[in-house]
This record gives structure tokens, C-alpha cells and sequence, in this order.
């Protein structure tokens, strides 16, 4: 097949949707699909193969004019499905990306699927109230498929679409880790934690991920501070780009964070690699004791983090999910408290301190969880979806 993507975020702009979506790329690629990425103006080259897929630089900003360049880049590729990465930050906030499908549907005359990262609504303007979530509605139910990436987003659409038709397709396709355990070469990780200037008594702490304020990092702050006031040698290490491309709010969160680190004193006991490679960001998880991910909103396969912390075997301390999961279990290959609970999350951190049995076996059981998500399969489930709508789209035969 022929497949167009259409994402608001592409490397080098750092963020968790680019990075998914040239796994996804890469990997439908390597399975024989010829790709294409439609992508905004960010400085690099406008038309570029990279590693056999063609990436078009060529959307100035997303606003409502985005539509017609969209038109003219599909006309010119001639796909035979349009996937939309949907994000709201990745657009800039804007509403006209929830129109496309509904607006476009005779000048964009293949199936249109899209990929909801989440459910969050766009800005649009002051007192939108009702029409944001009215426009992620109107970006589903007006695109011939759907995909979603965990349980929770597919009971909230479901509620969302309710029984009006015609209702998309819909698919629950999980995400994947997009840093894969490969650290540089030589590597080991008491090496590279004595380079590093770590002690080896040290319980370090990884943190992985933007700093946004759904993150919770203010749990694992108090929480690291209390154990300190213990007696446990805590050190954390934030690992990865601090603010991200896509959501200027971050900045913001970042700025309140550095005060909150230097009001507990903990300033000394912590370290930021910044923005990484992905080998060198996959050494730093894989030197780390113990991988904090305190969601505000509960742990989600949404979070391409929490994958990454799967992937490289690391026992997880992280909040209870929104909706109960089957997949992430409590005391099997994760440790869970509530959402903003300080002491629950201390006290993990601490049993998880006095326990090194424990901490191994979590991570043996995340890591064993993390097979499941697969580039492979995700790209193969997907292709699949797009190759079922695009026959039910052919005409019927005379």
C-alpha cells in the first residue's frame, strides 16, 4: 500500500507523537508499504527521503489554510488511505484539523483513519466550552476508521460517538516503546553510572519524559524528599528533553518544578541528561533502580514512557489507571498507588529500596509485558486495518 501520514510533530521536533510516528513509518516500511509523512515547516529540508520514507516538510502552520496544502499533497501522492496522528498540542491547539475529514471527504477521496493519542480537546478560542469536545467528536465519527491505543480512550469515544450514524470503524491498536533497549556499544551500567559520578550505594530514580503537568512530578519530588530525610541515598536522574516541541505550557511547569526541587533541597540530588540520543537515553533507563512515572491522570498504555520503562525491564512505581486494566496489574509488573497520594508513593519507593528481590522480579514481568507491543505486530495490525478499509472503499465490481 501507499500510505500518507499526517502528523503535527516529525523529528526533529522532540515529542512522543513524532517519535511514534517514524517507528510506525519505519517499520510499515520494512513490511513493504510505501510511506509517506505530511508534516509542518520546522527548518528541515521541505522534501527529504529518510531511511526510505518520504517526508514532505510542507504545512506552514494549521490553521484553516492547512486544509487546501493537505488536498494538494495527497492529489500529488495518491495514497490509498490518509492517517491522521491526532494530538491537539501537535496542532498548535487549532480546531481545523477536527474538520478535515467532514470538510474535505469529495476532495480527499480516499478512507481517512485517525489515530487518537488522546481525547483532550483543542483550545479553539475563548468560551468554546461544548464545540472542543464537539470537534474531537467531529474528527471521529466523520473518519472512516479509528484507532485507539488504550481502554480507557475506547469506553470515553464510544461514549462520545453514542449512537449516531454512520459510525467509523474502530480499532484498539497499542502503542510501542520508542526507545528501544539498545544502549551504545561496551556499555554496562555500573560503568556507566561511576562516569556519571553516581555512587554504587546510590538508589537511583528515573524519571523519564517531558515535564507537563500531568506528569505529577511533584508527587515524586516530596516523596524522594522524605526518603532522603530517612537516611536513603536517593538520587534522581531526569532523563530526555525537558519541555518538548508541541506544548508551550511546559515551560512553565519546568520553571515551577526547579523551584520545588530547590524549596526541598533536593538541588544536589538531582540530575538532567537533556535532551539524549536514543542510545544514550536507553542507558540511563537501564542504569536506573527504579522508573518513577507518578501520572496525575493514572498510568495509561497511552504513555509511550511507560513503554520505554517496560521495554528496558525497570521496576515501575506509577499511579492507578483511570479504568482497570488487564494487562497492568498491581504488585506483578508494577507498583501502583493513587494519583497525588505523596506517602503511598514514598512508601513504594521505600519497600522497593528494601527489596531488590522485588525490584528484579517487577522487572522481569514488565519486560515480559513489553513483548506484546511490538513494532512488528502494532505496524502489522495496522496495515491490516487500513487494507480492510480500503477494499470496503472499492466500488463494487459490475
Amino acid at each position: 500500500m501507499r500510505i500518507a501520514i499526517l502528523t503535527g510533530e516529525y523529528p526533529p521536533l522532540e515529542g512522543g507523537v513524532g517519535d511514534f510516528t517514524r517507528a510506525l513509518a519505519l517499520e510499515l516500511r520494512r513490511q513493504g508499504h510505501e510511506l509517506h509523512i505530511l508534516t509542518g515547516q520546522n527548518g528541515a529540508p521541505a522534501i527529504a527521503d529518510e531511511d526510505g520514507v518520504h517526508v514532505h516538510r510542507c504545512i506552514p502552520s494549521w490553521g484553516i489554510a492547512c486544509h487546501n496544502q493537505i488536498v494538494r499533497q495527497v492529489a500529488a501522492i495518491r495514497p490509498d488511505v490518509l492517517n491522521i496522528q491526532y494530538q491537539p498540542a501537535i496542532y498548535e491547539m487549532k480546531g481545523a484539523i477536527h474538520l478535515l475529514p467532514r470538510w474535505q471527504k469529495r476532495n480527499i477521496q480516499v478512507p481517512i483513519v485517525t489515530t487518537f493519542h488522546d481525547l483532550r480537546v483543542p483550545y479553539l478560542f475563548p468560551k468554546a466550552g461544548q464545540l472542543r469536545e464537539w470537534s474531537v467528536q467531529q474528527l471521529a465519527a466523520n473518519s472512516q476508521g479509528v484507532i485507539l491505543t488504550n481502554d480507557e480512550d475506547y469506553a470515553q469515544l464510544t461514549r462520545m460517538l453514542g449512537s449516531g450514524s454512520p459510525a467509523p470503524q474502530v480499532r484498539l491498536i497499542p502503542i510501542g516503546s520508542n526507545i528501544a533497549p539498545a544502549p551504545p556499544p561496551g556499555y554496562e551500567p555500573a560503568a556507566w553510572r561511576a562516569d556519571q559520578k553516581f555512587n554504587p550505594e546510590d538508589f537511583l530514580i528515573g524519571y523519564f519524559g517531558f515535564l507537563n503537568r500531568s506528569k505529577g512530578v511533584e508527587t515524586l519530588l516530596e516523596a524522594a524528599a522524605a526518603l532522603v530525610q530517612e537516611g536513603i541515598p536517593v538520587q534522581l536522574l531526569f532523563i530526555g528533553g525537558r519541555t518538548g516541541s508541541s506544548d508551550p505550557t511546559n515551560r512553565a511547569y519546568a520553571a515551577e518544578i526547579d523551584a520545588r526541587i530547590e524549596a526541598l533541597g533536593l538541588s544536589a540530588r538531582v540530575r538532567r541528561t537533556g535532551f539524549a540520543t536514543p542510545p544514550e537515553v536507553s542507558a540511563a533507563l537501564l542504569a536506573c533502580d527504579v522508573c518513577a512515572l507518578p501520572y496525575r491522570d493514572g498510568v495509561s498504555l497511552r504513555r509511550g514512557t511507560l513503554h520505554a520503562a517496560l521495554a528496558h525491564g525497570k521496576a515501575i512505581v506509577t499511579t492507578t489507571p483511570q479504568v482497570p486494566s488487564r494487562q497492568l496489574r498491581n504488585g506483578e509488573n508494577m507498583l501502583m498507588v493513587p494519583p497525588e497520594a505523596t506517602p503511598e508513593f514514598a512508601e513504594a519507593l521505600r519497600r522497593l529500596w528494601h527489596e531488590p528481590d522485588l525490584r528484579a522480579r517487577l522487572g522481569q514481568q514488565a519486560a515480559l509485558l513489553a513483548a506484546g507491543f511490538s513494532w512488528n505486530r502494532i505496524a502489522a495490525h495496522t496495515a491490516e486495518f487500513f487494507r480492510q478499509l480500503c477494499h470496503q472503499a472499492e466500488p463494487p465490481a459490475s
